[in-house]
């Protein structure tokens, strides 16, 4: 009877001992590392004095407090929001100002929390449900179903929500000891695996997220029914006769047998990074080789420049394979965030910079781009050409992006730095400063950057006592020669710049290993001095011939910044720009925006004329700013990829009797009417290269468009193209219309 006992004995242990197990690599905790620089400090620091405020008044206003309030019954009313999923807004605005206390202490924010805890608290039913719209029970949304759980598979966002508040409970109770939200999340989370399971409930969510949330809950508390629950919702998808399989929400398939990325960004990001947890943990490799196949397939052939994933505004999806259309591209801000995260996790499971390559990317341009420099202006496409009828707005009905980028911005310094054994990585280049405990030693870490301006960084490394240790110091791929990892884009001039690396002003040899790290393998004394300078050059970049929309075209960046040019610099135009590679484009210092680095070249300008002939002007001065800061000084024209020939440009219209109309219409907004005058004529009905006018979601009501001649004038034909996406769309050609 010993060796039954002596059996269960070691199965138990090897199950603890895998449970236990994580990525290799671990992050220095946001809460350990101190931003001291000139571009993110600021920026972290109007996110805590405007964005975050604004993010709570906003919920406010919106009535999603008030939702909490009546669910609460502290109040009378209905759900009074547009969408089941306005709870997670709340959460994740707590998470937001969790992560930005530990930087700036603020008794009053730290109170305003407080108090939406309580209510969140107040709003949970006592099993531990926690859904506002049908605790309150007064107009619940179309999405909730008439049950608990009925549409968890569709629209409901139960789940979605709960691992929004479960991620701000783990970082309020990281940031501040308390577990007022904690026993939240907790009562919920026993109650969720309660319900789903094997032999119980067998659905999955129809918006990835929950499984985010209870890895994380799993780690705080370590209980392994939330690993476990966090494993069953990705494993249930794709299984016969559950749910409603489709490649919107990525159940059409086991997650195991997936290789594409497919469907809406944001859920297939959120649940591929929610694999890499559950991978790093379980060790289960089938996830590993899974993620890997999409990841390749996203930066093969999916992954824009500026970092967005995300092609089309038709379910906030994914393209075919090199379908990265500039105007219309969706590149949500809240995708940005998942491919940072995902990218992140990635890193930590690997040590390959080529993760951070992609975050870096991501979170520089698109992510950083989802919010004005004043904090209190938003976007959540964030396309690479605009006519002008883009422009950030004061908040969204679908709030999903600004309080992701609130909870994204304070958490950054998660980035920075990461350690294993005696491996030490500095993966991005800020100035900041860290301690960390090597082999029993502390070891202060301070780092000055002229990042993202200036390549030369300096690195001080203070140990208490001597102690080995490898400082592994990630070389860019901008660096490299290799813009993002693959071949979708490269540089039009490959050269491939030379940097120095000197230790206490002595040079070392640089040699860059595979995984693409710099390694300084040394005995580290109090005082030892690294310093490196990087070169940042101007590139012009090429996407692959296959990507049509920049067939014909360059863009250009400089280290980790993408640039663009913009009207406000360009005499109000810059779609109409013709670029010369061979002409110099330099960097040069600018007050503009702030005090950035502007980039300065020339171009020619196409025009149309009234015959159709097209003319040509002679070069003129040519700015470009970064990409993530256009737009902050009102709408105009944009553009990333510029043209390199008069036939890929697009030329300023012809003064045809349109254009130098006046219109106006039954929608009341001046700036859709654009699409109107562009005498950009689309390939078929359904053509989103272009834009278009509509009156959505408008339906069975009659609207008008009314143009004002600018003087009397013969009109022999008029001509209508009607824009239809359907099926899946809901724009519709009119049952009947009339001139």
């Amino acid at each position: 009877m010993r060796y039954p006992i002596l059996l269960l004995f070691l199965l138990l242990l090897a199950t603890f001992a895998s449970a236990q197990q994580d990525y290799p690599i671990t992050p220095v905790s946001f809460s350990e590392v101190r931003i001291q620089d000139d571009f993110w400090q600021p920026k972290i620091r109007t996110n805590h004095e405007v964005t975050i405020p604004i993010a709570i008044a906003k919920s406010q206003e919106s009535g999603r407090i008030d939702n909490f309030r009546m669910a609460a019954g502290r109040m009378e009313g209905q759900f009074c929001t547009e969408y089941p999923f306005d709870d997670s807004d709340i959460y994740k605005i707590i998470e937001a100002a969790s992560y930005s206390l530990q930087t700036f202490p603020d008794a009053e924010m730290e109170a305003r929390v407080d108090s939406l805890i309580e209510l969140v608290a107040a709003a949970q039913e006592p099993d531990g449900y926690l859904y506002t719209t049908r605790t309150i029970g007064k107009n619940v949304h179309p999405w909730a179903g008439t049950e608990r759980w009925e549409l968890v598979h569709e629209l409901s966002h139960e789940l979605y929500n709960l691992g929004h508040l479960y991620e701000a409970a783990v970082a309020h109770y990281r940031a501040t000891g308390k577990r007022s939200l904690l026993d939240v999340a907790i009562k919920s989370a026993d109650l969720v695996d309660a319900t789903f399971g094997p032999g119980k409930t067998e659905n999955y969510p129809g918006h990835q997220e929950v499984e985010l949330g209870l890895v994380k809950l799993y780690r705080v508390t370590g209980e392994t029914r939330y690993l476990n629950l966090a494993k069953y919702f990705l494993d249930v998808r794709g299984r016969p006769g559950i749910g409603n399989p489709k490649e919107y929400d990525q159940s059409h398939l086991p997650v195991t047998e997936q290789s594409a990325a497919v469907g809406h960004a944001v859920r297939g990001a959120y649940m591929w990074t929610a694999m890499a947890d559950v991978a790093a943990i379980t060790g289960d490799s089938a996830y590993r080789r899974a993620i890997d196949r999409i990841w390749h397939d996203i930066v093969d052939g999916k992954y824009y420049l500026n970092g967005g994933i995300g092609a089309t505004g038709a379910g906030e999806a994914f393209g075919s394979a090199y379908e990265l259309p500039n105007m219309t591209a969706y590149a949500e801000t809240c995708a940005g965030v998942g491919v940072v995260r995902w990218n992140h996790r990635l890193f930590l499971m690997t040590g390959q910079s080529k993760y951070i390559d992609v975050l870096e990317r991501s979170l520089y341009n698109n992510v950083l781009d989802g919010v004005s420099r004043s904090g209190d202006r938003f976007f959540y496409p964030n396309p690479l050409a605009s006519m002008g009828q883009h422009e950030r707005r004061e908040w969204f009905g679908c709030a999903c992006c600004p309080p992701n980028v609130a909870r994204t911005l304070p958490s950054m310094p998660e980035y920075l730095y990461a350690y294993r054994d005696e491996d030490i990585y500095v993966n991005m280049y800020v100035s900041s400063e860290t301690e960390l405990d090597l082999a029993g030693t502390t070891l202060r870490l301070r780092q000055q950057s002229g990042f993202p301006w200036e390549g030369a960084v300096r690195l001080y490394v203070d140990p208490a006592s001597p102690v080995e240790a490898r400082l592994r110091l990630r070389v860019p791929g901008y660096v490299r020669n290799a813009p993002t990892p693959g071949d979708l884009y490269r540089y039009a001039d490959p050269e491939l710049p030379a940097f120095t690396v000197t230790v206490n002003d002595a040079i070392v040899p640089v040699t860059t290993d595979a995984d693409g790290y710099l390694t300084l393998d040394r005995t580290w004394r109090e005082g030892d001095r690294v310093e490196v300078d990087f070169p940042l050059p101007v590139h012009a970049v090429r996407a692959d011939p296959r990507v049509a929309a920049d067939s014909g075209r360059v863009a250009f960046e400089r280290g980790p910044l993408v640039y663009a040019a913009e009207g406000a610099d360009n005499h109000g135009e810059v779609l109409n720009l013709v670029v010369d590679e061979t002409t110099p484009v330099r960097a040069e210092r600018s007050g503009e925006l702030g005090g950035i680095y502007v980039l300065r070249g020339r171009a020619r300008t196409v025009d149309r004329q009234l015959d159709g002939s097209l003319s040509t002007s002679e070069p003129r001065p040519l700015t470009l700013v970064p990409y993530h800061l256009w737009n902050n000084r009102g709408p105009g024209e944009m553009a990333v990829w510029l043209a390199t020939t008069e036939a890929t440009a697009q030329p300023s219209p012809a003064p045809t009797l349109t254009y130098t109309s006046t219109l106006t219409s039954s929608l009341g907004e001046e700036k859709p009417l654009l699409a109107l005058r562009d005498q950009l004529l689309p390939a078929h009905s359904n053509d989103h290269s272009v834009p278009y006018f509509h009156w959505w979601p408008r339906k069975d009501s009659r609207e008008w468009i009314q143009v004002d001649l600018p003087a009397l004038a013969n009109v022999s034909k008029v001509s209508v193209y009607w824009f239809d996406d359907g099926p899946d769309g809901g724009c519709r050609i009119p049952a009947d219309w009339q001139v």
